[in-house]
């Protein structure tokens, strides 16, 4: 599932190919996915697109007169974008512009979505600058759930993923299943600076792998959720623990608070 790193610059990159651009046809081909009716959605044909920028783990497009389309790639969605308006398979949605060119969401497992004007997140974007230490010291002291699911619920935090709330946890030196209200403040000040740090470097990261990208997930460059490695840069075996399908990456250089 592309996180938040991986959408900022998708964002980037759209912004190159499809900005100032106006919506001559839009098509459903899967009327499921939406949270509107393709008659609804039609709305945006004949607007420009203003803006294109990421919230959450969501991609958003904002025209002129104010309505916004939301696509959320969920596990296996992309994004396609044809100078030709190719059509594309497994296609949930296609916007085609005034010069020719469209830009397809598929899913081959058919469960990539797409909103008109969807409701404000209840979570804190994970680059917000409010995102500190007093936010978090707010929310952590609330509960005994471990801080690894802290991070990736999405009506607190938005936008960080399983993977990269390893790579957080593991550079701020929490282990991942440490009860929320047990972590000290000064550990809480490093996991304030960490989710910046490790979300920031990613995206500088995937840019320099693969600068035009706007579908995939490039992760090479993991430092614990990495299946290709064996140790932590500091020397440490990587551990792995699977919980519901879900892969945990940690090593014993993170304290662990109960």
């Amino acid at each position: 599932m592309p996180e938040l790193p991986d959408l900022q610059v998708f964002a980037r990159n759209l912004k190159k190919l499809i900005a100032g651009k106006s919506v001559t046809r839009i098509e459903l081909h899967k009327a499921k996915n939406s949270n509107v009716a393709l008659k609804e959605l039609k709305g945006v044909e004949k607007q420009a697109l203003k803006k294109i920028y990421r919230d959450g783990k969501e991609l958003f497009l904002e025209f002129e007169k104010g309505d916004v389309l939301a696509f959320h790639m969920m596990l296996h969605g992309k994004l396609y974008y044809s100078e030709k308006a190719e059509q594309e398979k497994n296609t949930i949605a296609e916007l085609r512009f005034d010069d020719g060119s469209s830009l397809s969401l598929t899913d081959f497992q058919g469960i990539a979505n797409i909103k008109l004007n969807p409701d404000k997140k209840p979570g804190m974007d994970a680059l917000s600058k409010n995102l500190d230490f007093d936010f978090l010291k707010n929310r952590l002291e609330k509960t005994r759930t471990n801080i690894k699911a802290v991070l990736m619920d999405q009506k607190i935090i938005s936008g960080i993923g399983n993977a990269y709330a390893d790579e957080i946890l593991w550079d701020a030196g929490i282990a991942p299943n440490s009860a929320a209200n047990k972590i000290p403040d000064e550990k809480i000040k490093d996991l304030a600076t960490s989710i910046k740090k490790v979300l920031e470097e990613a995206e500088e990261n995937i840019l320099k792998a693969k600068p035009d990208i706007i579908a995939g997930e490039v992760r090479d460059f993991l430092k614990i959720h990495n299946s290709h490695l064996q140790k932590s840069p500091g020397g440490a075996a990587i551990k792995v623990e699977v919980k519901g399908g879900r892969k945990t990456y940690y090593t014993d250089e993170q304290e662990l608070y109960k």
